[in-house]
């Protein structure tokens, strides 16, 4: 079988600022098919604005977005839902409505977006509950009830309750305990693989990121400066990535840190 040869994203020469704050300074990013690819770097480096400007949340000033080599970045209104309906997306904080239960969390973007009944929407939110390892009993919970492990799940079911094409993780483990960052790590590339997703995930947490990623990109001052297999990652004799994959205080991302403060008052 030949592999597909259109990427399902394909992100070229991306710049966006936000006043003198340059936030990408050039972004070049291709994600075939079925890819899980994971963007690694600091806090500021790039890594959720890059995310928004695919969403269409953010313009970026100069640069290609393609999602299955159509053009997005001038899109508007229904052209820009059209494309977004692809997407699913699981939030840091899983950002759950706290007035709505479970499942009715799960069910919005079928409800409000695609406007199926609310009976068969519940159905297919319990279903989905199924495949993140909850009960059909929490459904009729609500957040506040939740703890942190069940919040991400229940923002996992709802980032997979319309069977999307593509998937975006941001900081899919962040404030779980290891063992429940495994558990999330474990039910992302489950529900990927049986979706046959293409997923973009962006972490802090170079555990996770090994978990999920068929590739690794590391983004430092608004570009991407190393891409590659898991495997590689630790082989490289990248300054920058090895610094920041061993959390090293040393190394040139402080110096960078350093320079960036030279001269301010004390």
């Amino acid at each position: 079988m030949n592999k597909p040869s259109t990427p399902k994203i394909e992100i070229k020469d991306l710049h966006k600022s936000f006043g003198r704050n340059r936030v990408l300074q050039g972004i070049n990013l291709t994600i075939m098919p079925g890819e899980s690819v994971v963007i690694i770097g600091g806090s500021g480096s790039g890594k959720s604005v890059l995310l928004k400007c695919i969403l269409g949340l953010i313009h970026p000033e100069q640069g290609s977005i393609k999602i299955d080599g159509v053009e997005i970045t001038n899109l508007r209104g229904s052209e820009l839902e059209e494309v977004r309906r692809k997407i699913g997306m699981l939030f840091q904080s899983a950002a759950l409505f706290d007035s709505l239960n479970v499942w009715e969390n799960i069910a919005f973007a079928l409800i409000q977006g695609q406007g199926m009944a609310r009976d068969e929407a519940q159905r297919t939110a319990i279903a989905r509950l199924g495949d993140v390892g909850l009960r059909h009993e929490v459904a009729m919970l609500y957040p506040a009830e939740l703890s942190g492990g069940m919040r991400k799940r229940v923002g996992l079911a709802r980032a997979i309750a319309s069977q999307p094409e593509i998937i975006f993780f941001d900081e899919p483990t962040t404030g779980l305990d290891p063992i429940m960052g495994s558990v999330i790590d474990n039910l992302i590339v489950k529900c990927v693989k049986e979706l046959g997703a293409t997923a973009l995930s962006i972490t802090h947490d170079m555990a996770s990121a090994k978990r999920i990623a068929s590739r690794i990109a590391m983004v430092f001052e608004g570009r991407i400066i190393w891409e590659g297999s898991t495997e590689e990652i630790d082989q490289t004799d990248n300054a920058y990535v090895q610094q920041f994959i061993h959390g090293r205080a040393d190394g040139p991302i402080q110096m960078q840190i350093q320079d960036h403060f030279e001269g301010l008052p004390g």
